[in-house]
């Protein structure tokens, strides 16, 4: 069964205009957007992916990775598959970037039901972007909250403000991904833009708790002056009790650079603990 979709609307020619994230799909009738959960279907708007899932599982919440956010408490997590990214280096290609992946259906009420059963504190929406599910996310974070449930997104930050708002009052806890702070690395790296999700990581950070993770890929943005830069931006504008996660690169999808050596997350860390409180390393 397709949901209609929140967050479009109707152009001539049953032509639709998508206004979930800052790509602004424009979607002629019977295509998909770029991220390829949503479909025009008549004139109207549909997710693909309600109520469906590639995958469930009871992780640690430093997985996320959150290190200040109910440490040491396990989290039901589930994705599912389509990305308004298109990475490079994606981790997670196989269902981010793969329409075909294998999923499951589920119901919000099983979620919840699940959650309570494992003695989950709450709920993540990862391992793909969540907010392309915005519908069913939006749903089962609403039911979960009722339930004394947290919820938990880790993602890349490229969502509306609209929407972004929107979901907010729900969510206790946020991982966003700062790949870097060089728009030419968002758009050739990524197909995305750099300054949406600066503005996601201000909002957020003004109404639930906030880690950022930084993938530290070699010679694309591990220089000591990205670090820098990245250093500054998180002590202007969150503030220095931002907790920062330096991850370790390998090899995926369409990248093939080395793996990222471990003195290079070293000395990132050298750089961002002159300024910042809580700084990790990752994936090593």
């Amino acid at each position: 069964m397709l949901k209609e979709a929140l967050y479009y609307t109707p152009l001539k020619d049953r032509s639709v205009r998508c206004l979930l994230c800052p790509k602004y799909c424009v979607i002629a009738d019977g295509r998909s957007g770029f991220c390829r959960a949503r479909v025009n279907n008549g004139g109207k708007l549909y997710s693909l992916i309600y109520g469906k899932t590639t995958g469930m599982a009871l992780d640690p919440i430093e997985k996320k990775p959150l290190y200040r956010f109910h440490p040491g408490e396990p989290i039901l997590s589930l994705g599912t598959r389509g990305c308004n990214f298109g990475c490079l280096f994606c981790q997670n290609w196989h269902i981010s970037q793969n329409s075909g992946a294998a999923v499951e259906t589920v119901t919000a009420q099983q979620l919840v039901d699940e959650a309570r059963r494992l003695g989950s504190f709450g709920i993540a929406y990862t391992y793909n972007e969540p907010f392309i599910g915005y519908e069913f996310m939006a749903e089962t974070a609403r039911l979960a909250k009722k339930n004394g449930l947290e919820n938990v997104l880790v993602t890349n930050g490229y969502v509306n403000p609209e929407p972004l708002e929107e979901i907010l009052p729900l969510i206790g806890a946020m991982n966003i991904d700062l790949k870097a702070m060089d728009d030419k690395f968002y758009s050739s790296i990524c197909k995305g833009t750099l300054e949406p999700v600066l503005r996601t990581i201000e909002r957020a950070c003004k109404s639930c708790h906030v880690e950022l993770t930084n993938l530290v890929i070699p010679t694309l943005n591990d220089s000591d002056d990205h670090f820098q830069k990245l250093t500054d931006w998180i002590f202007d504008h969150t503030g220095a009790d931002t907790p920062l996660h330096f991850s370790r690169y390998f090899p995926g999808y369409e990248m093939d650079l080395p793996p990222t050596p471990a003195r290079t997350l070293q000395r990132a860390c050298a750089i961002a603990r002159k300024k910042l409180n809580f700084v990790y390393v990752g994936n090593i």
